[in-house]
C-alpha cells in the first residue's frame, strides 16, 4: 500500500472517531482525506462520481452539524432569537470550551432565554432538552456520514 493511501485511510478513520464528539467536524476531516488522496493520484482515484457524491454528502453534513443548534431550537418551538443565540453561542463555546461544554452551554442558553421570555420552567426545560437532543442527532448523522465516506472511499479505490 502506498503512503498516501494509508494516510488517507488513517485520516478517514480519524474522521469517524471525531464525529462521535458533538460539534467536531469529522466529515471535514474525511473530506480532506478524500481530496488529498484524489490530488495525490493526479486526480484519478477515487473516481469523479464518488468524489462529487462525497463532497455533496460531506459538506451537507458539515452545514447540518454547525447549524444543528439553530435548527433543533426552532423545531423545539424556541423563538428565532433564542435559536440564533444558541447557534452563535455554540460556535463560540466550541472554540473556547470542550464539545461537551459547548453542548451544556447551548442547553443553558436555550433554557435561560426561553425562561426569560415565557417564565415557564417546564416549557423552557423541554425546549432546551429538544435542542440538545437535536444536536446529538446531528452527531449521530455525522457518524453515519463519516462511515459512509470511509467505506465508499475503500470500495471506490480498492474494488472499482
Amino acid at each position: 500500500m502506498e503512503p498516501a493511501f494509508l494516510l488517507a485511510v488513517a485520516v478517514l478513520v480519524g474522521g469517524v472517531v471525531a464525529s462521535f464528539v458533538p460539534l467536531v467536524p469529522g466529515a471535514g476531516l474525511s473530506l480532506a482525506a478524500i481530496v488529498f488522496y484524489w490530488w495525490s493520484t493526479d486526480y484519478s482515484e477515487p473516481g469523479v462520481l464518488f468524489l462529487a457524491l462525497a463532497l455533496v454528502v460531506g459538506l451537507s453534513a458539515l452545514v447540518l452539524d454547525y447549524f444543528s443548534s439553530v435548527i433543533s431550537a426552532r423545531i423545539s418551538g424556541a423563538s428565532t432569537r433564542t435559536a440564533l443565540a444558541a447557534g452563535l453561542v455554540g460556535v463560540v463555546a466550541l472554540v473556547l470550551a470542550t464539545p461537551v461544554g459547548a453542548l451544556l452551554v447551548i442547553l443553558l442558553t436555550v433554557f435561560v432565554l426561553e425562561y426569560r421570555e415565557s417564565g415557564a420552567v417546564d416549557e423552557s426545560a423541554r425546549r432546551a432538552a429538544y435542542t440538545t437532543l437535536g444536536m446529538l442527532a446531528s452527531t449521530a448523522t455525522q457518524v453515519l456520514v463519516t462511515l459512509f465516506l470511509l467505506v465508499g472511499f475503500l470500495v471506490s479505490v480498492l474494488v472499482l
